[in-house]
Formats: C-alpha cells, structure tokens, sequence
C-alpha cells in the first residue's frame, strides 16, 4: 500500500501546530476541527507516531460516506477493503461516536460495523469464524452530521504517554499540550526556560526533547508495530532516522522550581527516566522568591487556577507576586496557562496576546509576554 490517508488527531486549538509538525515531516496536510490529514507511505505512520509532540493519536482513515439508515452503515462498510490491512486472526474490537446524526445509537453502529467488517473478511478468507487472537486493530466509527468516518488506530496508548511518567501529582499537564505550550513560545535551545510552577516535571523535560531533537515516541511501543504490512524494517529505519537526528550534544538551560519538595522529587525521577537527568535542574522554591542575572530567557508556567472554594484568594495573591517578581526581567518572554478570568489584573500588566487552549475539560487562555529579541550573535 503506497498511498495511506493518514489522520493526526488533535486537541481543540492545538490543530495548527500538529499540522506544523506534519509539515516538518515533509508531509503536506489539510487542516480540521480535532484533526490533520495527510496522505503518505506506511513509513510515515511509524514517522508520526515516533515524532508528533502534540497530536493525540495516529489513525488510518479507511473510508468516509453518508450513512442514514443502518443499511447503509451496513452495505459501505461491507464495501471497504479490510482485509488489506486486517490478518486472518487480527482481533479487531470496534468503538464509535455520534454527533448531529440520525443514526444515533453508538452501540447498535458499533455492532453493525463490526457484522459488516466480518461479511467482508469472510468473502476475503473464505472462513466462517474469526478467533481474533492476533495483533490489536481497534477500529473507530465515527458519525458526524450522517457521514461515518471509519478508521483503525495505529498508536495504542495515546500519544501523550511518552513512557517516562514514573509518578505525578493531582492533576497533571499531558505531555501534548506542554509540548505544544513550548512550541507557541519564542524559546530556542541556546536561551534559558524556567518552568516556576513544575509539578512532575512535565514542561522542562519537553523543553528538553524538544531541545536536543529528541523524537517524543523513542521510548515506548506502539500499537501498529505488530502488524504485518507494515513490517519491522519501516519501524527500525524510522527509529534509526530518530537516533542520527538527535542532537544530544546541544547543551541546555532548563530548570523546573515548585513550592512543593515532593514534587521536585518526582519530577527529578521522571526525568531521570526520560534519559534527561542531567540536563534539567529542578529546586524548590516559590515563584516570589526567583531571581536571576541571565537574559533573554524563557518563562512557561502552568500554575494553579483557583478553581476550589477557599483557594482562590490565595491563588489570587501568588500571581500578584508572581507580577511583581517577573517585572524585574526585563529581556525576558513569559507565558502563562491559567483559567483564571482575572489573570492579568492579578499579574498588573495586559498581555502582548491571548490564545484559548484546552487543558483536559477546562478551557484557559495562554498568557503572552514577550521580551525583546536576544541580539543576534557574530559569526
């Protein structure tokens, strides 16, 4: 199969750098609510799934149609060529959606779906029962406005789950969107990035892997890898090309500060994990208490909300410092994630631009400040 229709699911708000992301991969893609397409060969699902810092998900698009009666859900999906991607024994579970559509009932479409992928690997295999005791294809129908989407997820656990979370706290950023908070900044690996509110450390070990070129995936399985046509060669190249473009000689300025010691703890074990031990210094400290006598860095802080009753007043205060504190730098560009309407009449200063961003269910705006260009060097 040369030409696969590749989809990068994405979070809300997030769908343009995903797309930058698949157009660094050399891939030329269209852009939709929660979701990048692009067309390419079976080497670029292992390429997505290994390098995509902010999409959610890989999935192969099988086929797209309208569908308003389950005869038809029945009859076009009966019609779509399973059996060249789906082996004999593949276990194939089947899970859906349905949005704005007649066909309303999720579980009846799920069942319909997966009657009719049966019809049509039986006509295929010429046998009568499937044990399904092979590689994991999970299988999505998605209904929107009566056109069903169909679609088998190539990644497995999502993208997020870099596989070096040892621990966390209460409510931990996913990995996607630090990467993506880091990626809508101006910081570039030779200038130094403060995360003032770390927690488990998520921020600063993306800052690192972005840094140093490291692919996100390069530590952990996925799903597609089992399957047969797509074979372990792609995989081995893919990871190849991951391990000749990594640059772990660039050195780095990342430190990650939180009032909490045992989260700086934890945040040092996961980046031990993520091979990034020693590249990242984290301390703790509280947000008022930062000073430094380095310029032009870069501050990217996801600091609490105040959302719980009793909390906010004290919520309300740190950003108060946290104004007072980040005034004295001067050269600095600063950004901020928070769901606090009040934000920058806490901070005492108007932002340079907002961005609304989803972080999980809770919609925030990402404070912008930015600094001064650092001057450029001589040659």
């Amino acid at each position: 199969m040369s030409k696969l229709t590749i989809i990068a699911t994405a979070a809300m708000g997030i769908e343009s750098i995903v797309a930058d992301e698949v157009r660094r991969l050399g891939y030329e893609c269209t852009v939709d609510n929660g979701k990048v397409t692009f067309e390419a060969d079976e080497l670029a699902v292992c390429r997505a799934n290994l390098w995509l810092r902010t999409a959610d998900r890989v999935k192969l698009k099988i086929g797209e149609f309208k569908a308003t009666t389950f005869e038809e859900l029945f009859e076009q999906t009966k019609a779509l060529p399973w059996a060249d991607y789906l082996p004999v024994h593949a276990e194939f579970p089947v899970i859906g959606k349905s949005v704005k559509s007649q066909l309303f009932s999720v579980s009846d479409c799920q069942a319909i779906v997966k009657k009719a992928i049966v019809e049509s690997l039986k006509q295929h295999y010429r046998v009568s029962w499937f044990e399904e005791t092979g590689p994991l294809y999970r299988i999505e129908v998605a209904l929107h406005k009566d056109i069903a989407t169909l679609t088998i997820d190539t990644s497995g656990a999502g993208l997020h789950k870099r596989g070096y979370r040892v621990a966390q706290g209460e409510a931990p950023l996913k990995e996607t969107l630090a990467a993506a908070l880091i990626q809508l900044t101006n910081w570039t690996p030779d200038r130094p990035f403060v995360d003032p509110f770390c927690g488990s450390g998520t921020i600063p070990i993306e800052a690192a892997l972005i840094g140093q070129n490291i692919a996100p995936g390069f530590n952990r399985d996925f799903v597609s890898e089992q399957w047969d046509w797509i074979g372990q060669r792609k995989w081995e190249l893919a990871r190849e090309e991951a391990e000749d473009v990594a640059n772990y000689d660039q050195p780095l300025d990342i430190s990650g500060f939180d009032i909490d010691h045992r989260m700086v703890e934890i945040a040092k074990e996961n980046a031990l994990e993520a091979g990034l031990g020693d590249l990242i210094t984290f301390k703790q400290m509280q947000v008022k208490d930062f000073t430094t006598k380095k310029q032009y860095g870069v501050i990217v802080g996801n600091p609490p909300y105040g959302e719980r009753l009793g909390e906010r007043k004290e919520v309300e205060k740190m950003y108060e410092d946290m104004g007072e504190t980040f005034s004295a730098l001067h050269t600095w560009s600063i950004y901020i994630l928070t769901a606090h309407k009040e934000f920058e009449k806490y901070y005492g200063k108007l932002a340079t631009k907002r961005r609304k961003l989803f972080n999980g269910f809770i919609e925030t705006q990402y404070y912008q400040y930015w600094g001064p260009r650092p001057p450029k060097k001589e040659q």
